[in-house]
């Protein structure tokens, strides 16, 4: 992705996930706007993108941080919003393991009171440990945790899968959390 849709895609989460007012624009229930209104609010705020663009962004977006409806007229973030919206996402049964990339400075905090969301949504967990890793080494040296995901779901916890596979849940407490040698 060129330098310009990087900067793109990074106001976009801003927008999409967090601050849709910031560029004047509403997000429906779900999450989503529509790809005419976000693109007129970015040509707005000096920030012009064709549609192209945007689908080029949507297609090659490493983290798959967005998605068009079916018809393409609309588009919102997959997960971590800080806004309140219902993805409508149904409820899924993890795998056995997840994993969560973190900060080594977290681990503390983390030991004495689990992984919570604070301003998002959801915690967020992943299949992959490449993927944990390059999460957590954005905040510092990364630390990996591993998470008894099917314990966590036989004793009660709901998990739900993004549609760019990233695992969501409310809590994970710190029974669940182990740190791998």
């Amino acid at each position: 992705m060129s330098g310009n849709l990087e900067r793109i895609s990074k106001r976009l989460s801003y927008i999409l996930r967090h601050h849709p007012d910031s560029v004047g624009l509403q997000l429906d229930p779900h999450g989503y706007v529509e790809v005419d209104l976000l693109l007129s609010a970015l040509a707005a705020h000096g920030e012009a993108i064709t549609l192209v663009q945007l689908q080029e962004l949507v297609l090659k977006n490493d983290k798959k941080r967005f998605a068009f409806d079916e018809a393409g007229e609309r588009i919102r973030a997959n997960q971590g919003h800080s806004v309140e919206i219902d993805l409508n996402y149904a409820q899924r049964q993890p795998p056995p393991v997840l994993y969560h990339g973190t900060a080594a400075r977290f681990i503390e905090s983390i030991k004495a009171k689990g992984l919570i969301k604070g301003q998002r949504h959801h915690v967020h967990l992943t299949e992959s440990i490449d993927t944990a890793m390059a999460v957590g080494s954005r905040y510092g040296k990364p630390l990996l945790l591993q998470i008894d995901s099917g314990a966590m779901h036989r004793d009660g916890a709901i998990f739900f899968l993004s549609d760019n596979h990233v695992w969501l849940t409310d809590f994970v407490s710190k029974d669940y959390i182990r740190i791998p040698d």
